[in-house]
């Protein structure tokens, strides 16, 4: 239960306890944060049930998963692209994403992010915001992995960073692709809460699917996480050459990267 605990105490605003403290729990809570992931989606679709114009309830369903978050990922979206866009060397870069204060690659970043996940939900249903928010937070089990170094000696991203054993990140994917898949598969049987798409003519369930885009659910879903957790780890992959490993702000960039990625695709495809 400490894991459980602690990935929600950090990762959500949600009010829990947290007894204990150190890298075994870390490694553990990282391991969950998917599972957070889906609470945190199921519980922020539901502006999209709302009647109304759907881009309306794109926005509040992206609004009321900020608040769920405390807005603390794209906080750290925006250091990021803040100390990346400095292009100082990275402690100079790192001191810069220090800084409370947001630069004006931080704003650009978040208007561009915000949105294109508004956009892309708007043609979207609770599934597709469902499966990104899981992804985002796989990113982090990956970014978490043994081989990935902390860039600084302190912080978040210094408790959390190599605490996740490769077998662990590997396992969480399959879980989660699978779960996808079958997220699919489900409103391939006509269950249209699970819809991608808006309303259409065929009008099945809630979303109102036609019959193609529901056929294509199984696939979509399983690929908008892959495109996900791919542009998550590219993005990584660059951190790490240019601060030398990961750190809280990082963390946060990762999961806006993956959801927002998920959430394109799945626009594109669906």
């Amino acid at each position: 239960m400490d894991g459980t605990r602690f990935a929600v105490g950090t990762l959500s605003v949600f009010p829990v306890r947290v007894t204990r403290v150190d890298r075994a729990v870390a490694g553990r809570a990282m391991v969950l944060a998917p599972v957070l992931g889906l609470v945190l989606g199921l519980v922020s679709c539901w502006p999209l049930l709302l009647p109304g114009p759907p881009l309306l309830g794109a926005g509040l369903a992206v609004g009321l998963l900020a608040v769920l978050t405390r807005g603390l990922h794209l906080d750290g979206l925006a250091d990021l692209a803040d100390g990346l866009g400095s292009g100082r060397p990275a402690p100079q870069a790192l001191d810069i994403m220090k800084k409370s204060d947001i630069g004006p690659f931080g704003v650009m970043t978040l208007v561009l992010v915000l949105v294109v996940q508004v956009a892309a939900l708007s043609g979207l249903g609770p599934a597709a915001l469902v499966t990104a928010c899981v992804t985002g937070r796989l990113a982090l089990t990956w970014a978490c992995r043994s081989t990935v170094p902390a860039a600084r000696p302190d912080g978040l991203g210094a408790l959390v960073a190599g605490t996740v054993r490769p077998g662990a990140a590997w396992a969480a994917t399959g879980t989660v692709l699978a779960a996808a898949a079958a997220l699919g598969a489900a409103a391939d049987h006509g269950l249209g809460w699970t819809g991608l798409g808006s309303a259409t003519s065929h009008g099945l369930g809630l979303m109102g699917l036609s019959s193609v885009a529901v056929h294509r659910l199984v696939y979509v879903l399983p690929l908008g996480v892959a495109a996900g957790l791919g542009a998550a780890l590219f993005l990584l992959r660059h951190v790490r050459r240019r601060l030398g490993g990961v750190t809280g702000d990082v963390l946060g960039a990762l999961v806006e990267t993956a959801t927002t990625a998920t959430l394109t695709v799945c626009a594109l495809f669906g």
